[in-house]
């Protein structure tokens, strides 16, 4: 990973900090084992699903809800799917 690609990593680490530590765990998970070789498309979804607000993201992770944009929804199953 090129330099650039690390500070966008760590400002991401601030940015997924949600003060809910089940979030926080699910988040930096998908951040340590997925981000660096996840496509250019899927860390726009990423930064999208950054974009929501906690009591969605809660929502969404513990499959109480299902979010209506599918690309969303398939990276919130594939961060419920990471081994902890």
């Amino acid at each position: 990973m090129n330099e650039a690609d690390e500070v966008e990593l760590r400002r991401l680490r601030w940015k997924s900090r949600r003060g809910m530590r089940e979030l926080d765990q699910l988040l930096g998970r998908y951040l340590d084992r997925e981000w660096r070789q996840s496509s250019e498309a899927e860390r726009g979804v990423f930064l999208r699903l950054l974009e929501t607000e906690d009591d969605k993201l809660w929502h969404w992770f513990m499959g109480h809800e299902v979010a209506d944009d599918a690309e969303i929804q398939t990276l919130v199953e594939r961060i419920r799917a990471l081994p902890p």
